[in-house]
């Protein structure tokens, strides 16, 4: 009597009713493999939107990258996540923080190779205008670049020996690396973006604002505290006349940190003077990203999100199959296009730890 051997990672799957011989049966499973790289999607995928259990395999994928970003280790996970990872197995590889920080935009509507990007010099403003009067009318002046649309390939083999030993778990294995590789990969160009910023961005560690002394309950946390103060600060003036309606009070900053520095700039981001009153060391609002993908791991940013941070989905992960009659394979090669730009560097700075 077989084992009963339901997928981990294909819905209604059950790996007994297979036949590697039937051909319906191995289009169903290439269906179920299109499902399920489907899922991580930024929109969702017009050949399964229709289908219900679609939008909610999406909706529980989204909801679990979203708090898998916010801990790094399986033991931190809330109870209530943990039933979401074991059932449906996946756990990511790669994060997806740089959609937070990039304007993502779903272009596979378009029928071009890639999108303009304008640096527009906005000076309009309001005056007053006298009964009888007309309005003044500013020109939009600046330049254009076009920013295009790469392409990324990888391939997956799935040896029909697999089929043929029932090695059913080797081959959701193999399944879910190449899913991870594909948006690992992606994730890796638009953190090299980030990277990439000049060095007239960056911003040292400052001092302590009340004089702490080095090695003093605190000091480090002032000083870091002090730090994203000054980029929200550098931030906020470089690009205040730039029409990306940015306040002190309600402007909300990225703060991208690498996975070493998490511990520590989470006390900058909870520091408080000792005073008689408590006052807050943060003067602006910010919002933590951890990140393991940023190349160094002695620096953090402080970045304004989206308006001129642009990310460009061409197409998402498309796989096409075939079967190769001289290695016994069948082979599944994903294409992916995506292009993006920092458009505007002043909205972001890079901030020192020593």
């Amino acid at each position: 009597m077989k084992m009963i051997q339901k997928s981990k990672i294909f819905r209604n799957w059950d790996w007994n009713k297979f036949d590697v011989n039937n051909l319906e049966h191995r289009k169903k499973l290439t269906k179920q493999l299109k499902y399920f790289l489907a899922i991580p999607d930024l929109e969702p995928n017009p050949q399964f939107a229709h289908i219900q259990e679609f939008q909610e395999d999406r909706k529980k994928h989204q909801e679990m990258v979203a708090k898998v970003q916010e801990f790094t280790a399986a033991s931190d996970f809330p109870t209530s996540i943990l039933p979401v990872i074991q059932k449906y197995d996946q756990l990511t590889y790669y994060d997806n923080g740089y959609e937070s920080v990039f304007d993502v935009r779903d272009m596979s509507g378009l029928r071009r190779n890639g999108f303009d990007l304008l640096d527009i010099a906005n000076n309009v403003q309001f005056l007053r205008t006298p009964l009888g009067r007309k309005a003044k009318l500013y020109q939009m002046s600046g330049e254009k670049a076009h920013v295009y649309f790469e392409r990324y390939a990888g391939g997956l083999n799935w040896d029909r020996t697999l089929f043929d030993d029932e090695e059913y778990l080797t081959i959701e294995s193999l399944t879910k690396a190449y899913r991870n590789a594909a948006f690992q990969t992606r994730a890796a160009v638009f953190y090299a973006l980030i990277d990439a910023l000049p060095a007239a961005q960056n911003i040292a560690l400052q001092p302590s604002p009340d004089t702490l002394a080095a090695g003093t309950r605190g000091q480090l946390a002032s000083q870091d505290a002090a730090t994203m103060n000054l980029a929200a600060q550098t931030i906020i003036l470089n690009v205040l006349n730039r029409g990306y309606g940015v306040t002190p009070q309600n402007t909300t900053f990225i703060v991208l940190v690498p996975l070493q520095l998490r511990g520590r700039i989470k006390q900058a981001l909870n520091f408080t003077y000792d005073t008689a009153a408590v006052t807050k060391g943060i003067d602006y609002k910010f919002q933590m990203i951890t990140t393991t993908m940023l190349a160094a791991a002695d620096v953090y940013y402080v970045i304004l999100p989206k308006n001129k941070l642009i990310a460009g989905y061409r197409m998402d992960l498309t796989t096409f199959t075939d079967f190769d009659i001289l290695s016994y394979t069948d082979a599944q090669v994903g294409w992916m296009r995506y292009g993006g730009a920092i458009g505007d560097v002043q909205q972001a700075q890079r901030c020192a730890i020593v």
